[in-house]
């Protein structure tokens, strides 16, 4: 593919450099930023408001483990200023993009060195040691959003009192939301709190909100567990008294559904975790509101 990327660039290069302003990391006046996922890209929506010009890689309902870049996402990346990143290993297919693409953008990984964060073990499709999915862990999304409204002021100084105002308010609203999610979610009955979920993207969110995680299906997006493996978990359902099984929208729910038909617990669908969704769940915000209001529904809280 890279031969096909160079050619591409190039031409992106030349449209570029024609254009009225001849600065590639700015469109109408405004900063460019890419972001691997819809989810961090609207936390930089939120960062950056109208002075932002704001690309995700991975599309809504896309498998970030798994995506495969094109072309056109080199070309994407060609014109920022700054590129968003989890790390942890959820999207290190963004350091081979960024080494075709030869781009000056400045890449900036949310998820890791975060101060004030207990980090969960785990393994994604990459196979790294920590469980990278902090920002299901509201408070942890907030130290996402802090650093997006520093990296912005950074880039774009002339405006970095209203990126970090900016930054500030999300955050205000993020501490509104944690500690919504917190109250309902003690409403749970502890008879109802153990789950089982698709692949290992709760953990934080079970920490933070007083669930137990008893297993996973697959061990990564991309691979499917053998029969003696969903004969194992449907054992560790019946013996825990497992209530739920967590599926999300972007991934097929029939293992779930299977289990599910075994063992008498009931399949959570349509959670969103790595994407965001058509509204009310194309926000991070309302992504996080879709996903408590399912989850209290079947584990039977007011």
């Amino acid at each position: 593919m890279k031969w096909a990327v160079t050619l591409l660039l190039t031409a992106a290069f030349a449209g570029a450099c024609g254009g009225p302003s001849g600065d590639p990391s700015s469109s109408g006046g405004r900063l460019i930023v890419v972001a691997t996922t819809t989810v961090f890209a609207d936390m930089v929506k939120q960062v950056g408001g109208d002075r932002a010009d704001v690309h995700a890689l991975v599309p809504k309902g896309g498998d970030v483990h798994t995506f495969d870049p094109a072309p056109s996402d080199a070309i994407a990346i060609t014109g920022a200023r700054v590129v968003f990143m989890n790390g942890l290993g959820l999207d290190d297919w963004l350091a081979t993009l960024v080494t075709d693409s030869g781009t000056t953008a400045r890449v900036v990984i949310l998820g890791e060195n975060l101060p004030g964060v207990t980090y969960l073990a785990g393994t994604t499709k990459a196979g790294a040691a920590m469980n990278p999915h902090l920002w299901l862990d509201v408070s942890y999304a907030a130290k996402y959003v802090e650093r997006i409204g520093e990296t912005l002021a950074a880039a774009d100084p002339v405006h970095a009192t209203a990126y970090r105002d900016q930054a500030a308010a999300s955050g205000r609203t993020l501490a509104d939301l944690d500690a919504e999610v917190r109250t309902r979610m003690a409403t749970i009955p502890a008879a109802n709190r153990t789950v089982i979920s698709f692949h290992d993207a709760f953990p934080y969110f079970a920490a933070a909100y007083g669930l137990t995680i008893d297993g996973t299906i697959v061990d990564a997006p991309g691979q499917d567990p053998s029969a003696a493996q969903v004969a194992a978990l449907i054992g560790v359902v019946r013996e825990k008294g497992v209530k739920a099984i967590f599926a999300e929208a972007q991934f097929n729910e029939a293992l779930a559904q299977t289990i599910a038909n075994e063992t008498g617990a009931r399949v959570v669908s349509s959670l969103y975790t790595d994407s965001t969704g058509d509204a009310p769940k194309d926000t991070y915000v309302g992504m996080m509101r879709w996903n408590l209001d399912q989850v209290l529904q079947v584990l039977g809280a007011p």
